[in-house]
């Protein structure tokens, strides 16, 4: 449990992540959404809609340590242009940022600003999408092939059980009971945009690396959360 807080988040202290380390991913991803939550609940009652969506989208990004952000970044600057896999590898291992990532990483920010600033999207769906990102995420290393010969998620990957994606029932029934039909669509979106970005990681680089897993949770909460703030 704390390797899996100490690498999701800023908390839990400066772990090694180990074979169970993905088993926790479900729990850790729910205790983010919880915090996230209970932050909009509190902004929402000082603020408007707007701010508090601001404080919600930087508490993120603050428990995180912007982590995922990060991996979105090195996601974009590797996947999207035109390259050979090996100089796409080494691209995502660099410290730098380039004009991909440049693009990508402000329109997703802003896109979950927007989705929260309406209003519609429920606090306990915060729990639920947060805790299915990286139930996801746990589950991806049991299917795809890690892309290095080693990294930072080599002595996880063997931890990794398909079984784990059985968190997404419970997952799924907290999505309906907050918001009904819309809820189960979050949630079919968010799939979708994983394995759309699994895929081409696949077809590019030959697998997954860190920074893809954290570029899955960032778009993943991205397109649920705008599914979820869709006009009923």
């Amino acid at each position: 449990m704390l390797s899996a807080l100490g690498f999701l988040t800023v908390f839990g202290g400066a772990r090694t992540p180990d074979r169970t380390t993905f088993l926790f991913f479900p729990v850790v991803g729910a205790l983010i959404g919880a915090a996230l939550a209970g932050v909009w609940l509190v902004s929402v009652e000082l603020w408007s809609p707007g701010v508090a969506a601001v404080l919600v989208v930087a508490a993120d990004l603050a428990i995180t340590g912007m982590l995922h952000a990060d991996g979105l970044a090195d996601t974009a600057d590797g996947l999207l242009p035109h390259l050979e896999r090996d100089r796409r590898l080494a691209v995502m291992a660099a410290p730098d940022v380039g004009a991909f990532a440049l693009a990508v990483v402000p329109v997703v920010l802003l896109a979950r600003w927007a989705a929260l600033a309406t209003d519609l999207v429920e606090p306990l769906s915060l729990i639920a999408v947060w805790a299915a990102s990286r139930t996801v995420l746990a589950v991806v290393p049991s299917l795809v092939p890690y892309a290095r010969d080693a990294g930072l998620a080599s002595a996880m990957v063997p931890g990794a059980r398909r079984w784990t994606a059985l968190w997404l029932v419970p997952v799924a029934g907290v999505l309906v009971v907050a918001q009904g039909t819309t809820g189960a669509v979050a949630l079919v979106a968010l799939l979708a945009t994983v394995t759309g970005v699994v895929l081409l990681a696949r077809r590019r680089i030959g697998g997954f690396t860190g920074d893809v897993l954290g570029a899955c949770a960032v778009l993943a909460e991205t397109v649920a959360l705008l599914a979820l703030a869709a006009r009923p």
